[in-house]
């Protein structure tokens, strides 16, 4: 498998560009230039600087010190809320799947009733209530994706259970944890990968739209949505202001999904064919 991930020109390409994303997001203070929070009044909505190669905000500060910094909540957000969905998806979707009847009914028509709402209105909502903040986001959107992790683990469950080693193995005597954990999760992992990839993207842009909002990651802390949300008052004055954070946000979103796309490929080779 490695080796067709090695040939495959998108998850290489996905793979060079979000890697120094993900580096940075792990050291970005260590390299950033300046303070993302220091205030210049003398060099507000500057270009570029020798000091500020991509330029300085409406307060003077240092947009490139800002976009490193801004790394670490997204991915943050990103990679917590899709754990949270990860764990209960796969939790309530081999419940419903392994024991059926009554258990399955309502865990699937609880998780149908969260899929019926935009993502995007429900965490306006419960944003709301909660308020604002990297910890709430990671809660309030990893439950939000729990539903489309635990329709995956759901379907693919009800099919690996009625496979004749699953059965034998039941006739055997093997307990259903036994099962479940040596049978079901290893021959359901590949479309729960490919999901990983899509919640991922959707996470790092829900978070983007929320801090775009004001309702995001708390100012003055940077956040690439919350840059863009802050520069688009500046478009005319100083259009790279609002460049260089939107070019950020969709190369790591295109990255993103043409790495889910390899995945799919290289994991699916039937969806391809389709």
């Amino acid at each position: 498998m490695i080796r067709k991930l090695l040939n495959n020109k998108m998850f290489l390409f996905s793979s060079i560009t979000l890697l120094p994303v993900i580096a940075v997001a792990l050291i970005g203070p260590l390299i950033a230039p300046h303070n993302p929070l220091e205030l210049n009044p003398e060099k507000v909505l500057e270009k570029s600087l020798p000091a500020h190669p991509l330029g300085t905000d409406e307060y003077g500060r240092d947009i490139l010190s800002r976009l490193i910094h801004g790394i670490r909540p997204t991915m943050l957000v990103a990679i917590g809320a899709t754990s949270i969905a990860l764990a209960g998806g796969v939790f309530f979707g081999i419940i419903a799947g392994y024991i059926k009847g009554f258990t399955e009914k309502i865990v699937m028509r609880v998780m149908d009733i969260v899929l019926c709402f935009p993502p995007i209105l429900l965490a306006l909502l419960v944003v709301g209530f909660w308020g604002a903040g990297v910890t709430n986001l990671v809660l309030i959107m990893g439950v939000l994706y729990i539903p489309y992790f635990a329709r995956i683990t759901h379907s693919a469950t009800l099919q690996v259970k009625n496979q004749e080693f699953v059965q034998s193995e039941l006739s055997l005597g093997a307990s259903h944890f036994r099962v479940i954990r040596k049978s079901i999760l290893p021959n359901i992992t590949s479309p729960l990968i490919i999901q990983i990839s899509l919640t991922f993207a959707a996470t790092i842009l829900l978070e983007s739209g929320l801090s775009f909002l004001g309702l995001g990651v708390t100012p003055p802390e940077p956040s690439w949505g919350q840059m863009i949300g802050e520069a688009r008052g500046y478009i005319y004055t100083n259009p790279l202001y609002v460049i260089w954070p939107s070019l950020c946000l969709g190369l790591t979103m295109l990255a993103v999904n043409l790495m889910g796309d390899s995945l799919r490929d290289v994991l699916d080779p039937k969806l391809k064919a389709k």
